[in-house]
């Protein structure tokens, strides 16, 4: 009986993966949060969008040079909108109707950021647009118009070229600094409708070609293709949240298994079982605690913890044994 979906082939970078004891700096879009957040889960050195969501490659690849260079963000940069302190290169997650510890918020994060750059040498980029919003008053590309009006701002596409020259550098500047570095380029694949079905379409294609150049340049790039997952493998409704835009969590797990089965060794993905077992057991919420039944299920469960901490040192389960 024919199969109604087409699959699409899995896919193996050759010897790169990402293990335990690799440290991995998330940037983009939401679905980097959720790639960021699964591999924080399964105890990975992992740290997400340090500037909040970023859509535009322009601002993702201005934001890897300044984790670089941490130049701490001064008062002059922030703007004042709807009763908020913005800045222009972070998300709204950042804005505080207080201005001083706007600022401080996020030269803290930062700060912190720049001090896991140090050590990460796993970097996963996931732009979702190649539509950018330049603000007139200063010609800055904009990482969120923090609701200003769209009179304040050009909207345009960018070229392929131009999405190349966003990243190449930063990229460069990267591996330069960090020589063990391996890159995985992604996109997105939440639809930006607003900007109209077929633009969401022209803009996604500049990406896809834009990344492809990318991972032709530097052969430490790797391509993931979560906006084909979904868009030609999954390709059906059910699969999104009623707004049709977002990835439902049928979707996002159909994913991640797929980045599980690319970028984790037969070795990482059993650990990666222990590791699920023990935090499913610890979310697990009992009708009737302290009973002897719930006391002996603690226990098997510490001494699962002790067994795997003996095993892999670099594993941290305070929380869970809290």
């Amino acid at each position: 009986m024919s199969e109604f979906r087409t699959r699409l082939p899995q896919s193996h970078p050759g010897s790169f993966s990402i293990g335990h004891q690799d440290a991995t700096l998330c940037m983009g879009s939401c679905f980097a949060t959720h790639i960021g957040t699964w591999m924080q889960e399964l105890k990975f050195p992992c740290l997400l969008n340090p500037f909040g969501i970023l859509y535009n490659p322009v601002s993702i690849g201005k934001n890897m040079e300044r984790l670089l260079i941490p130049k701490p963000y001064p008062q002059e940069d922030f703007v004042q909108q709807g009763g908020l302190w913005h800045s222009f290169d972070h998300h709204g997650v950042f804005s505080h109707p207080d201005l001083s510890q706007a600022v401080s918020g996020i030269n803290a994060a930062l700060q912190e950021a720049a001090n896991f750059a140090q050590q990460a040498n796993r970097l996963i980029l996931t732009p979702g647009s190649a539509h950018v919003y330049t603000f007139k008053k200063t010609g800055q590309v904009v990482a969120n118009c923090h609701k200003f009006p769209a009179s304040d701002f050009e909207k345009r596409r960018l070229g392929v070229g131009e999405v190349v020259a966003a990243l190449s550098v930063p990229i460069e500047q990267w591996k330069a600094a960090r020589p063990d570095l391996e890159i995985i380029l992604t996109i997105s694949p939440v639809r930006h409708i607003r900007d109209g079905i077929v633009e969401n379409q022209r803009s996604k294609a500049t990406l896809v070609l834009a990344l492809d150049e990318l991972c032709r340049q530097f052969p430490y790039a790797h391509y993931f293709p979560a906006y084909e997952l979904l868009l030609d493998d999954l390709r059906d409704y059910r699969f999104y949240e009623a707004d049709m835009v977002h990835p439902n969590e049928q979707a996002i797990r159909y994913i991640l298994n797929y980045f599980s089965e690319t970028f984790y060794t037969k070795n990482t993905r059993s650990l990666n079982q222990r590791i699920s077992k023990i935090i499913s057991a610890a979310n697990h919420r009992p009708l009737h605690p302290n009973t002897p039944e719930h006391l002996r299920f603690v226990q098997q469960q510490l001494a699962a913890i002790a067994e795997l901490e003996k095993e892999f040192s670099f594993l941290d389960f305070d929380r869970e044994k809290g």
